[in-house]
């Protein structure tokens, strides 16, 4: 089984329907970044011929195997490992003053859940690692087994929105008195044991516990707070930028991020707005756009999407 067999990248022609205005002319600069197994850019780069991708990701993996399934394309791509903030730095070295579209697919990859071993999928029992770069930083484990109870009940409420969460901490904090909980099937039996018959029936236990760890081991959040605006500051005038979410608390970010951008800078009281504060940026779509019910059938990791754009329509002056 090949890569596109296993890996169908959501919402493609929609993504190439936002971008593809700002992507035909020659030259045009395409950064895609989370460049995952690199779907979507293979995409962009068969149907835009004229375009340079600048590529970011912070797992080797996937940088490994984008490079191989892009390779016909070397000639146009930049491969870049990093996290999704580094995009100035990403563009800089590879000699780009402005990019012209921008993908953000945020998330866990399909790569990183297909692995077991790493740990992302609660249905998996598998060491309780959850980094998008194993090369470096805390692992899950390491979460459950230094944190306090206090920190632990925070990031289950903020990260999961899980209404469990202080039961849940406690929980964690006697099971890890007895023994070190370093793999998910015993986090998951952890996490079982201790929600109430009442609601064993209202989704898997797991499944805001597991979400919030990632988040925390990754810094997703603090990482998409600053990647958005400096992915904003990157677009040349014209460029525009999409962004797909699959949980409440990416696509919050988000929508407040662009909202913040498409306002007038316009002081308040003055009778009317002078170009120098109208707004630098506009959005392509109202709210947000889901996938059809016949994607969402097809592929299910596009069932929660919600997809965001925006263009500059105006630069800084």
């Amino acid at each position: 089984m090949g890569i596109r067999d296993i890996h169908t990248p959501v919402l493609l022609e929609r993504c190439v329907e936002l971008l593809g205005p700002a992507l035909e002319h020659d030259g045009a600069v395409y950064v895609d970044g989370t460049l995952g197994m690199g779907g979507h850019s293979e995409a962009f780069l068969e149907r835009f011929p004229g375009i340079r991708l600048v590529g970011l990701d912070r797992d080797p993996d996937a940088l490994r195997i984008a490079g191989e399934r892009l390779a016909r394309f070397a000639d146009r791509t930049t491969l870049v490992h990093t996290v999704y903030d580094g995009i100035r730095a990403a563009l800089d070295s590879a000699g780009f003053p402005r990019a012209d579209g921008i993908l953000y697919d945020l998330g866990v990859s399909s790569l990183q859940l297909d692995e077991a071993e790493r740990g992302f999928a609660y249905a998996q029992d598998a060491p309780l690692d959850m980094r998008m770069d194993p090369t470096g930083g805390m692992t899950a484990a390491d979460v459950i087994a230094t944190y306090g109870e206090g920190d632990l009940r925070r990031i289950f409420e903020r990260y999961g929105e899980e209404k469990l969460a202080g039961r849940y901490a406690r929980a964690i904090i006697a099971a890890r008195a007895e023994a070190p909980i370093e793999r998910s099937g015993r986090l998951v039996d952890i996490l079982q044991d201790a929600t109430p018959s009442a609601l064993k029936n209202a989704g898997h236990p797991a499944k805001r516990v597991f979400q919030a760890l990632r988040i925390e081991v990754n810094g997703e959040l603090a990482a998409l707070e600053r990647a958005i605006p400096a992915a904003l500051a990157s677009l040349a005038v014209g460029g525009r930028m999409v962004v797909l979410s699959y949980q409440s608390l990416e696509d919050r970010f988000v929508k407040r991020l662009f909202a913040e951008a498409v306002k007038s800078k316009a002081p308040a009281g003055l009778p009317m707005e002078m170009p120098e504060h109208a707004a630098e940026f506009r959005l392509l779509v109202r709210g947000a756009e889901l996938a059809s019910d016949a994607e969402a059938e097809s592929n299910p990791r596009a069932k929660p999407v919600r997809l965001r754009a925006i263009e500059r329509v105006r630069d800084v002056p």
